[in-house]
């Protein structure tokens, strides 16, 4: 989703919730956030694997 349509959802549902300034900031930053992680895009579900971990031989110095 877009990053000014999240801000503009989210702002609109933090006036809506919230009761005073820090709370309305709060909700804010708690809607946007689940905006985030509501993804739908096939790149998000990569973006947030964990890489395979990589086992090398040991090298001997000489």
């Amino acid at each position: 989703m877009n990053s000014f349509f999240k801000a503009l959802i989210a702002g609109w549902g933090a006036k809506k919730l919230g009761g005073g300034c820090l709370s309305t900031v709060v909700i804010f930053i708690v809607i946007y956030t689940l905006l985030g992680k509501c993804d739908n895009r096939a790149d998000a579900a990569i973006k947030y694997k964990k890489p395979a971990h990589v086992v090398t031989q040991y090298q001997h110095r000489r």
